[in-house]
């Protein structure tokens, strides 16, 4: 049997990365012999998390074009040319059999120059309205994997396969996991657990809302685990106590799912798909500062359906303690949110999107 060589790239946020590991540990699962090669932007998180998991990753010297007038901009047509060159002498060295993007600039130059070189291109696409990348991409891309409906408007309609977004395999069925969740985070049995989550870098007012409420939230009887992001730990370290768990990061998500009782979290489409298969009560509050505003339309997705709550920033300061202590009290509000949002689940996805990307390669 051929030994396969694949090529993954997509970074920038967990939310490029974590997808492009889920798929490379479906393909490894299936062609444990196989080659496997990341690409990413070099200082970025990539850089550490796919090491991490076992894979070896190249840097590109890219970035994302800003809003205004840097010289990061003014650089930028030197990087994508320099980028450009350095994918195509990686593609040419490593001899892929698919190229596989899930977003992120510096899966730019790498699917640009697959599709020049005549290798089969998969892009993977989280949200619900599509990044820039991607969106270039996909005219020559051969397969557009999406995890929601309705996106012929920035997509070719024939080449789009809904499969939902590729998630953490062990995050399925995590209710067996509760006890033992409860004894690694060092948790009282007794009290309700929150989980807060904003995102791999953090979220700022998200991280001030809980300095703000904290006391009112342990006066609930609440224990909780605040995921605060990297670029906020030193800020907020100071409020570790008894019943409360400042964290940069979380490496067991399986454990802290199973640990919480209610979650507040951003609505990026990765955390969106994984909360839909832990299926626990959310509120979510959306990240208005992304293109198109697309937390948003993320969660509105979820919320129209009964799956979860959802508070607007600018509505925080009115609308937080009192939407949080109402479904604090109420037992049945908590088991219809989880039993809806559960129902929004697309737990193979990510072995949909392997099945796709086999199908590239036994069509070459």
């Amino acid at each position: 049997m051929k030994q396969y060589k694949f090529i993954l790239s997509g970074g920038g946020t967990g939310g490029h990365i974590y997808p492009a590991i889920a798929i490379a540990n479906e393909l490894k699962s299936r062609f444990p012999d196989a080659e496997f090669l990341f690409v990413g932007a070099e200082d970025k998180m990539e850089m550490q998390k796919v090491p991490q998991a076992g894979y070896a990753i190249k840097g590109l010297w890219i970035v994302g074009l800003q809003r205004k007038l840097t010289l990061q901009n003014l650089l930028f047509p030197v990087k994508l040319f320099d980028s450009l060159q350095k994918s195509r002498k990686i593609i040419k060295q490593f001899k892929p059999d698919v190229v596989i993007g899930t977003g992120g600039f510096a899966s730019g130059p790498l699917l640009q120059m697959a599709n020049t070189l005549g290798i089969p291109t998969l892009i993977q696409e989280q949200n619900s309205f599509p990044g820039i990348t991607n969106k270039l991409l996909s005219k020559k891309a051969h397969t557009i994997c999406v995890a929601y409906e309705n996106l012929e408007r920035f997509f070719p309609k024939g080449k789009m396969i809904l499969t939902g977004n590729p998630v953490r395999q062990d995050l399925i069925a995590i209710e067996s996991k509760r006890a033992e969740a409860i004894a690694y985070f060092n948790l009282d049995a007794n009290k309700k657990t929150l989980l807060v989550l904003g995102g791999s870098l953090g979220a700022r007012r998200v991280n001030q809302l809980i300095e703000k409420e904290l006391k009112n939230i342990q006066d609930q009887n609440v224990q909780i685990i605040w995921q605060c992001g990297k670029l906020y730990f030193e800020e907020y370290k100071k409020y570790n106590s008894e019943n409360v768990q400042v964290v940069a990061f979380i490496e067991k998500m399986d454990f802290v799912y199973a640990a919480a009782d209610v979650i507040i979290s951003r609505a990026g489409a990765s955390s969106v798909s994984e909360l839909c298969i832990v299926g626990k009560p959310v509120i979510f509050i959306p990240s208005p500062n992304v293109a198109e505003d697309h937390q948003t339309k993320n969660a509105k997705a979820i919320v129209d359906k009964k799956g979860a709550l959802l508070i607007k920033e600018s509505e925080l300061e009115s609308e937080f303690i009192l939407v949080f202590e109402a479904l604090l009290k109420d037992p049945e509000k908590q088991k219809q949110l989880s039993e809806n949002i559960k129902e929004l689940a697309l737990p193979e996805a990510t072995k949909q999107i392997a099945d796709e990307i086999v199908k590239l390669i036994r069509n070459k």
